[in-house]
C-alpha cells in the first residue's frame, strides 16, 4: 500500500553568508495513514526542522517529499498552503493563539482561509470546543484561558478542517502533568477516529504513548520502532475525503474587516495617533476646498450679476495720471450716445461718482454719490426694492431726486420709516428720495455695494460734482459671440473722438475667465498643501502597518500554517491599512465639514459639495492602499517556518 507520507534521501542546509550547516543528512521515511508516531530527539537534533518539512512549512534542500505519491517538492507557495489547509493541523507547544481572537474565532482560523461560509465555520467551532469541554469559553480570549485550555483550543483549531494530519510540536512542553495527560489523551482519542498524529517531542515518557518511535539525532535517524501496527487508514482516507476545499481564500471582506478591526483595537492609542494624520490631511482637504469654492462661487455670481455680456469703458489710467485731479479726463456722456448707436450694443450707461456727505435731522453719513441714467439696473442687475428709480423726466429736468441703498437706509432712518417721499441733504442740497435699491450684499472686491445714493447724471454733474466728464459706461452687448469686435469698435469710436487713445475697455467675460483660472490655482494650491498632510498622514499608516507586521510575525505564520496564501496575508493587511484610512477619512470628513460650518457662521462664504468630500475620501482610501501595500507585501513574503519562531 502506497504511504500517506514519504520522505526519500531528505537534507535540509542553511545559508549564513557563505557558512552551510546542513541540519538533516539524508532522511528517509515513510508514515502510513493513521498511525500515532513520535519523533523524539534533544535540541538541535533536527527534529523542529523535520516537522516543518513534514507540515509543508519549510521544504527540504535535496530529497523528495511525497503526500499520498504526489511530488511536494515542486509545489509553489499557494499550492503548499492549500496542502496543508486540506490535509494537516498543527498544534503548537506555545499554542500559537491569536492574542486579539476569541476562542472560537481562533478555531475557525483555517475555516476562513478555505472559504467555508460564516454560519457553517460557526457551528464546527461551538461543536469542537465544546466536545473539548470549552463550551463556556467560547468568548474568552486566550489572555482568560489557562494553559491547558488553549492547548484544546489549538486541538480544536488543527481539527477544523478535518485534520488528516496532525503536528503536535512538543504539545506538553508548556503544561503541567495533568494538562499533559490530558493533551495526550486527546491525541489518542484523535488517531482512534482515523487521524495520523505525529507528535515532535524531546521526552521519552511521551514517546512512549505513541505507536511507533522514531529517534533523530545530528540530523539522523538512529532508531524507528513500531509498538503496534497503525490504527485505522480507511477513516483517515473517509475523513480526508470529507474535508471542504472551498476557496482557499478569506471567506468574504467583512472578515477582513473584522480581523483588521481586532488588530487596530489590540493597540488603540497607537491607531488613534495614526488616524490623527488622516484626520488632519482629510480635513483640511475638506475645509480649505469648501471654503475655496464657497469664496469662488461668490465672487464669480457678483461678476454673472453684472452680466458676462457687458463691457466697462472707463479713462485710461495713464491719463489719471497726467493730470491734475483728473481734468483732462475726456469722457463724456455724449460718448455714451455714440456708442450707443454701434451695431450690437444694447445699451450704454455712463456713471460719475464722488464722495459726499449727507445729512438727515441731526445724522450726518458719508457715502458715495452716483450719478447714473435710467437704464442703470438694468446693466447692474440690480432691481429697485421701493419706489421707483431715476427716469427720463428727471434726467430731462434736472431734478433733485435721490434712489438710496440699503446701508444708507438703516443709518440715516435708523427709526425704520419710510425714506419714500422724505427729503436727505447732499452735500447740503436737498434731494428728495423716491427710490430703495434692493439689497446687493458686498462686491467681487469686499466693498458694501449698498452703501450708496444714486442721482440722475445730469443733475449730479450740475449740482454735485462740477464737471461734465464721467468716470465709466458700462456697455451690454446684444450678441455676446461678437463682444470682442463690439470692444474693437467701441475702442476705435472713442479714439476717433478724442483725437487719442485715452480710454480702457474691461471685458467682464474676459474678467471672469482670468478670475477663474486664478481662483482655480488657489484652491489647487491650498489643496497641496492639504495634500501634505494627507501624505504625513499615509507615512504614519505605513509606519503602524510595518510595526504591525513586525509585532505580529508569529500570528503571520500561524495563519500561513493553517492555509492562509500569500495574497490572503497580502490582503489582510492592506484591509487592515485601508480601515485605518477609511476611519480617519471619515472621522476627517465630519471634521472638515464642520470646520467649514463654523467658517460659515462667521460670514466666509463655503460652499458644501459632493466633490471635495468624495476627493478627500478617495485620497485617503488611496494613500491606505499606497502606504500599506509594502509592509502587506513583507508580511505575505514571510516563510511559515521563519515566521513560527519569531519570537
Amino acid at each position: 500500500m502506497q504511504s500517506l507520507i514519504a520522505l526519500k534521501d531528505v537534507s535540509k542546509t542553511y545559508f549564513n553568508g557563505d557558512l552551510a550547516v546542513e541540519v538533516l543528512h539524508d532522511i528517509s521515511l515513510d508514515i502510513e495513514a493513521g498511525e500515532f508516531v513520535a519523533i523524539i530527539g534533544q535540541s538541535g537534533s533536527g527534529k523542529s526542522t523535520l516537522m516543518n518539512i513534514l507540515g509543508c512549512l519549510d521544504q527540504p534542500t535535496s530529497g523528495e517529499y511525497l503526500i499520498d505519491g504526489e511530488r511536494v517538492s515542486c509545489f509553489d507557495a499557494d499550492e503548499l498552503a492549500a496542502l496543508r489547509r486540506r490535509t494537516f493541523g498543527f498544534v503548537f507547544q506555545a499554542y500559537n493563539l491569536i492574542p486579539t481572537a476569541s476562542a472560537q474565532e481562533n478555531v475557525e482560523v483555517p475555516a476562513v482561509y478555505a472559504g467555508v461560509p460564516a454560519h457553517n465555520r460557526h457551528e464546527r467551532a461551538e461543536a469542537l470546543l465544546k466536545s473539548l469541554n470549552l463550551g463556556e469559553r467560547l468568548d474568552h480570549r486566550p489572555s482568560q484561558l489557562s494553559g491547558g485550555q488553549q492547548q484544546r483550543v489549538s486541538i480544536a483549531r488543527a481539527l477544523m478542517n478535518g485534520g488528516r494530519v496532525i503536528l503536535a510540536d512538543e504539545p506538553t512542553g508548556a503544561l503541567d502533568s495533568q494538562s499533559g495527560r490530558e493533551v495526550m489523551a486527546l491525541l489518542r482519542e484523535m488517531n482512534e477516529n482515523g487521524h495520523t498524529i505525529i507528535v515532535i517531542t524531546h521526552s521519552r515518557e511521551v514517546a512512549e504513548q505513541a505507536d511507533r518511535l522514531i529517534e533523530i539525532r545530528d540530523g539522523r535517524i538512529i532508531a524507528d520502532r513500531a509498538k503496534k501496527g497503525r490504527s485505522n487508514p480507511e477513516a483517515a482516507f473517509g475523513l480526508a475525503q470529507r474535508t471542504r476545499e472551498g476557496l482557499a481564500a478569506i471567506a468574504d471582506v467583512s472578515e477582513a474587516v473584522k480581523m483588521a478591526m481586532r488588530a487596530l483595537r489590540a493597540n488603540l492609542f497607537r491607531t488613534i495617533l495614526t488616524l490623527l494624520g488622516i484626520i488632519i490631511g482629510v480635513g483640511s482637504v475638506v475645509a480649505m476646498l469648501a471654503i475655496g469654492t464657497g469664496a469662488q462661487d461668490s465672487v464669480l455670481s457678483r461678476i454673472s450679476s453684472m452680466g458676462s455680456d457687458l463691457l466697462l469703458v472707463r479713462p485710461s489710467m495713464a491719463n489719471f495720471r497726467g493730470s491734475a485731479g483728473g481734468s483732462n479726463v475726456t469722457l463724456v456722456p455724449a460718448d455714451a450716445d455714440a456708442i450707443l448707436e454701434l451695431p450690437n450694443v444694447a445699451f450704454a450707461v455712463p456713471e460719475m461718482t464722488s464722495t459726499v456727505t449727507l445729512r438727515r435731522g441731526n445724522i450726518d453719513y458719508q457715502t458715495t454719490a452716483n450719478g447714473t441714467v435710467p437704464q442703470f439696473v438694468e446693466a447692474k442687475s440690480w432691481p429697485v426694492g421701493r419706489g421707483e428709480f431715476i427716469n427720463s423726466d428727471d434726467m430731462e429736468g434736472y431734478a433733485p431726486v435721490t434712489v438710496l441703498g440699503q446701508t444708507v437706509v438703516k443709518t440715516l432712518f435708523p427709526d425704520g420709516s419710510d425714506p419714500i417721499g422724505q427729503y436727505v441733504l447732499v452735500n447740503k442740497i436737498p434731494f428728495q428720495v423716491i427710490g430703495v435699491m434692493s439689497e446687493m450684499g458686498a462686491s467681487a472686491g469686499g466693498n458694501d455695494q449698498d452703501d450708496v445714493v444714486l442721482v440722475p447724471l445730469t443733475t449730479g454733474s450740475m449740482r454735485i460734482f462740477g464737471q461734465r466728464n464721467i468716470r465709466t459706461i458700462t456697455v451690454e452687448v446684444k450678441d455676446p459671440s461678437a463682444i470682442d469686435l463690439t470692444q474693437e469698435k467701441i475702442q476705435a469710436l472713442l479714439n476717433e473722438r478724442h483725437k487719442k487713445e485715452d480710454t480702457q475697455i474691461t471685458n467682464m467675460s474676459s474678467v471672469r475667465e482670468a478670475f477663474t483660472e486664478t481662483s482655480n490655482t488657489m484652491k489647487l494650491f491650498l489643496g497641496s498643501v492639504a495634500a501634505i498632510s494627507l501624505l504625513v498622514g499615509g507615512i504614519g499608516v505605513m509606519n503602524i502597518m510595518l510595526v504591525s507586521v513586525s509585532e505580529r510575525t508569529r500570528e503571520i505564520g500561524v495563519r500561513m500554517a493553517t492555509g492562509a496564501r500569500r495574497r490572503d496575508i497580502l490582503v489582510q493587511f492592506i484591509v487592515e491599512a485601508l480601515v485605518v484610512s477609511a476611519i480617519g477619512g471619515a472621522v476627517g470628513i465630519v471634521a472638515g465639514l464642520g470646520t467649514a460650518y463654523v467658517a460659515r457662521t462667521f460670514g466666509m462664504p463655503v460652499s458644501f459639495t459632493a466633490g471635495p468630500v468624495g476627493l478627500a475620501f478617495g485620497c485617503a482610501f488611496l494613500t491606505g492602499l499606497l502606504f500599506g501595500y509594502l509592509p502587506a507585501r513583507n508580511a505575505s513574503r514571510l516563510q511559515p517556518a521563519v515566521a513560527l519562531s519569531a519570537d
